[in-house]
């Protein structure tokens, strides 16, 4: 059941409308919905970088870190870099639908989400504290191809499925940093956090949306920055902040993990996926977010891959069918990244 982009390739093509890696990508016009710790900030940051992506709006979270800090670090890195104001910065939710209070990472991405950077809290009263900007920005953007990349839980993508079914309807796809197929977990043996974080939000997207794009473990633990990566970049002097981040982020998961070769890139790597999904390989498959409670398994994410469930089977004619990123083109990854980052251009 797994494809690679022979088979697949010319459905999501078509689904998405983007041009291959290698090829002018047309601009992406993106809203993002995150809780911005590090891996968040340097997927903005890339954003801002590569001019086939145009983020028009940022939804900030809870997750890794609380929303209040979230916020702010939006505010940090737009200031930094002098980028346009007039994107719109919106509130989103403060904790899960299941009602639990949420747990965050400071070990893993500092205590205010910029590893060892402390950015002021944001009092910017430009920050709308309802999902009405959220609303006004797909109506805005939708004649545009808009697409929403949700890189951190989900709670605030699937509350929008809840208020304006028929305003999602207009976004042309939805990509998700989430799930493990078939690889180990990152907050348990089986789930991966944003899923794991709220599973009843993140089954109700994949029930509701349309074309959703999974970005799941399977291809972000690929896309590593390593230290020496990092350090050119640095040198290039065009975003300095990265070297702190990321060096910081490295520090974490070396210590856990001593055979980590790198700085997992989740986040950059989605948000590189609408441009350029000629890197990917990819499964088409219906799948299903494990709800319980507690447990290895709360979160996990399940493919129905039994070659006997056909489209036409009557119990799974109305099963929705995503697309599963499962492999990385690592080579045109790097390029893409370090060209990007560093202020040259590829070939």
């Amino acid at each position: 059941m797994f494809f690679g982009i022979g088979r697949l390739e010319a459905e999501y093509a078509l689904l998405v409308k983007t041009t291959k890696f290698g090829v002018n990508a047309l601009t992406k016009k993106v809203l993002v919905f995150g809780d911005i710790g590090i891996d968040d900030t340097v997927a903005l940051i890339y954003g801002y970088f590569d001019d086939a992506i145009d983020i028009v709006g940022v939804v900030a979270n809870y997750g890794n870190i609380p929303r209040e800090k979230a916020v702010a670090n939006v505010h940090y890195v737009r200031d930094l870099f002098d980028i346009n104001p007039s994107i719109e910065v919106i509130l989103g939710a403060e904790k899960p639908m299941t009602g639990e209070k949420p747990t965050f990472v400071p070990e893993i991405h500092g205590a205010y989400g910029l590893g060892p950077i402390e950015p002021p809290l944001s009092n910017d009263d430009s920050v709308a504290e309802n999902f009405f900007k959220v609303v006004e920005i797909i109506e805005r953007y939708h004649d545009q191809d808009l697409v929403i990349v949700n890189i951190g839980r989900l709670t605030s993508l699937a509350t929008m499925f809840i208020l304006y079914p028929s305003v999602m309807k207009r976004v042309q796809n939805f990509y998700v940093m989430g799930g493990a197929f078939w690889v180990p977990g990152n907050i348990t043996a089986l789930s991966e956090a944003n899923f794991y974080g709220d599973p009843i939000a993140a089954q109700l997207v994949l029930k509701n949306a349309a074309n959703v794009v999974i970005i799941p473990l399977n291809v972000t633990r690929q896309a590593i920055a390593t230290p020496q990566m990092v350090d050119y970049i640095h040198q290039a002097g065009e975003a300095e902040i990265i070297k702190p981040l990321l060096d910081y982020y490295y520090a974490f998961y070396k210590k856990r993990d001593p055979s980590v070769q790198g700085s997992l890139l989740h986040d950059v790597v989605t948000l590189m996926c609408p441009v350029y999904g000629g890197m990917f390989a990819f499964s088409q498959l219906p799948v299903t977010i494990v709800q319980a409670e507690s447990g290895e398994e709360r979160g996990q994410s399940i493919a129905d891959i039994r070659p006997y469930v056909d489209v036409q089977d009557s119990m799974a004619e109305n099963e929705k069918k995503h697309f599963i990123a499962l492999d990385l083109d690592y080579v045109q990854f790097y390029n893409k990244f370090m060209s990007v980052m560093t202020g040259q251009k590829s070939d």
